[in-house]
């Protein structure tokens, strides 16, 4: 899908819009609109928030107007709670933000995140206007999160749809093949033996170390580190004088 646009409904604190204007750049996205901004320039928090941002997303952000978003997009407003059950029908349900993920990628229309006001988010008629509504889940004693938070959290999230690569490693994991492992456990059984471990427990403890490596999925280098580690105690059972006595 098409990134989504991320908007701020009149934040009041420029520092918010810096970090929401970085939080759309770790994730993909760089179409940011704000309602009824702050004034602030090269030399506000907006800028010294924006990390890398402030060179494209933060000051390509077009103006808009809450109508212009309702008539243009598809939009998500984020909010706290909705303070409505089932028995109310304002806004109710919602959705939770790892929920809004799988949903997004079934939307064919441009799409907006409206994000409300640090103090008192969005409007009941805003939220009424709106398609959909996502909200974080939190504690029961704090859920108000601080709105750069809020938007850096929502970001992170639906980031398997703005993202097509991230800067970590590829981390799927390589098993080593069969043939190495088992050439492990005939190590093993050989290091057992090397080490007078009773002959009556063996294979039960061959059984274990193959239950082990199999819920571990081992790497190729993995299995070599332990046959090394095994050869080296070997070595050194070999040349025990106490071994050598019995």
């Amino acid at each position: 899908m098409k990134p989504p646009a991320v908007a701020v409904v009149e934040p009041k604190t420029p520092g918010n819009v810096g970090t929401i204007a970085r939080a759309m750049k770790n994730f993909g996205m760089d179409d940011l609109k704000l309602v009824n901004p702050p004034e602030f320039g090269r030399d506000s928090e907006a800028y010294g928030f924006a990390g890398q941002a402030r060179e494209d997303v933060l000051p390509n952000y077009d103006e808009v107007t809450f109508d212009h978003l309702v008539e243009n997009y598809h939009t998500v407003g984020l909010t706290a709670t909705t303070n409505e059950d089932a028995r109310k029908h304002r806004r109710f349900p919602f959705e939770t933000v790892d929920e809004l993920a799988d949903d997004l990628g079934e939307v064919e229309a441009d799409t907006c995140l409206i994000f409300g006001r640090e103090d008192n988010g969005l409007t009941n008629d805003e939220i009424a206007r709106v398609d959909q509504i996502c909200s974080i889940p939190a504690s029961d004693e704090y859920s108000s999160l601080n709105l750069g938070q809020a938007a850096t959290v929502t970001l992170y999230e639906l980031r398997d749809l703005t993202l097509d690569g991230t800067h970590l490693p590829d981390v799927e994991r390589e098993r080593a093949d069969e043939a190495e492992i088992e050439g492990f456990y005939d190590h093993f059984a050989e290091f057992l033996d090397a080490i007078d471990h009773p002959a009556e427990k063996r294979d039960k403890t061959v059984r274990l170390a193959r239950r082990l490596l199999g819920r571990a999925h081992p790497t190729g280098r993995e299995v070599q580190t332990l046959r090394g580690i095994l050869r080296r105690a070997m070595y050194h059972a070999e040349d025990d004088p106490q071994r050598e006595g019995k």
